[in-house]
């Protein structure tokens, strides 16, 4: 079995910024594609970024410039970097390897 952690949520006023933390750990022998999606209330599931292990990167055209995603391979470790937030980029955040999902992160972008 495969768990994994989000880290790194809280509540942040609008501009500012987050570093989101996703450490994969079990049954994990490194996916090719580890990603970030995020649900709001009332709201489906979206995607906001993935990364494979070769480099390529996918964002959602909602906060690209904005986010960053990395990821430690060595660490089993997926990051998200999200600078420059918007009341509309609140939401809980979840981290997944295609197949599992952590448990979430709440992100709160507020004055």
């Amino acid at each position: 079995q495969v768990q994994l952690v989000e880290s790194g949520g809280g509540l942040v006023q609008p501009g500012g910024s987050l570093r989101l933390s996703c450490v994969a750990s079990g049954n994990f022998i490194g996916s090719y594609v580890m990603g970030w999606y995020r649900q709001a209330p009332g709201k489906q599931r979206e995607l906001v970024a993935t990364k494979t292990t070769t480099g390529t990167t996918n964002y959602a055209d909602s906060v690209m410039g904005r986010f960053t995603i990395s990821r430690d391979n060595a660490k089993n470790t997926v990051y998200l970097q999200m600078n420059t937030l918007k009341p509309e980029d609140t939401a809980v955040y979840y981290c997944t390897e295609g197949t599992h999902w952590g448990q979430g992160t709440q992100v709160t972008v507020s004055s």
